[in-house]
């Protein structure tokens, strides 16, 4: 569809996610779309204007992050970030006549999209670069091997290269170790871990099982109690759901979709509770 609307002589200005779906239409384990994706499209100049594969991508870097950012501002579900992505991406791409490709050949739409998906890969890897050492690890520790157990040995290798060890991440919850083996521990094993601990990764876990117990208003009880940045927790439930349905585990990925669809729905739920406890809120802040 997009090649026949840049071959019409077209150009893909941008995207508008907008909001139709109506949220009993999800179903479980499954992530249906949450919006429907409305391409912008403009009648291209004929300029006859070629661009190089180098600076496609310098353009494309320049552009796309912005416009992700923006999209995560608005809360855009995960589920509909690639689709979301595609405008400002491809719109690089279709200002163009040709783009050419180091061995002469022209680039197609399809491998310009592959290419912006893996610029979406970059950015949020890159987000989940500022997070506090023990939290890395558990992402790195999702990435290799998902919940299942690994080698206390490789998962001792992967430690040390986020700067931490694996019995410091042990002590925080957040992964179980014994036997010579080491995995992530499940969201209904972090129970009893304290509010306000600073890892980012025990913060979004606990976050993830109270949407799923008690919805929205426990959801906002935590945020009240974090010390961790909002943005954060958001960005890294992103960069989770992406992970996941890498890994095909789709009810995985739903549970991060779940709560970022939520997301303004619980700041606003957090909020009315701070007005309510005025004073109690004023002794946690001190």
């Amino acid at each position: 569809m997009l090649a026949a609307i840049i071959n019409a002589g077209f150009a893909i200005t941008g995207t508008w996610p907008m909001r139709t779906e109506l949220g009993g239409g999800f179903r479980a384990g499954v992530n249906s779309l949450a919006s429907s994706i409305v391409l912008v499209c403009r009648k291209r100049e004929a300029t006859n204007k070629v661009c190089s594969r180098k600076d496609f991508l310098r353009q494309l870097r320049n552009e796309l992050i912005e416009s992700i950012e923006k999209l995560q501002s608005a809360s855009i579900a995960p589920v509909d970030m690639m689709q979301s992505a595609i405008g400002p991406g491809i719109s690089v791409y279709s200002r163009y006549d040709h783009v050419i490709e180091a061995d002469g050949s022209e680039m197609s739409v399809r491998t310009a999209l592959q290419i912006i998906n893996q610029e979406l890969d970059a950015f949020f890897g890159g987000q989940s670069e500022g997070l506090d050492a023990e939290s890395r690890f558990a992402v790195e520790l999702f990435v290799q091997a998902g919940f299942d157990e690994l080698d206390f040995g490789t998962a001792d290798v992967l430690a040390r290269a986020k700067n931490t060890s694996v019995a410091k991440v042990a002590d925080t919850g957040a992964i179980i170790s014994g036997r010579g083996k080491v995995r992530l521990a499940k969201r209904e094993e972090m129970e009893d871990r304290k509010a306000g601990d600073n890892s980012t990764w025990i913060n979004l876990q606990r976050l993830a099982f109270a949407m799923e117990r008690e919805g929205i208003r426990g959801c906002a009880k935590l945020v009240m109690e974090s010390y961790c940045s909002n943005d954060v927790l958001k960005n890294l439930s992103y960069h989770m759901y992406q992970l996941a349905e890498e890994k095909h585990l789709s009810s995985e990925a739903g549970v991060y979709n779940n709560l970022v669809i939520s997301w303004n729905d619980i700041l606003a739920a957090a909020e009315e509770l701070r007005s309510q406890q005025p004073e109690q809120m004023n002794l946690l802040e001190v």
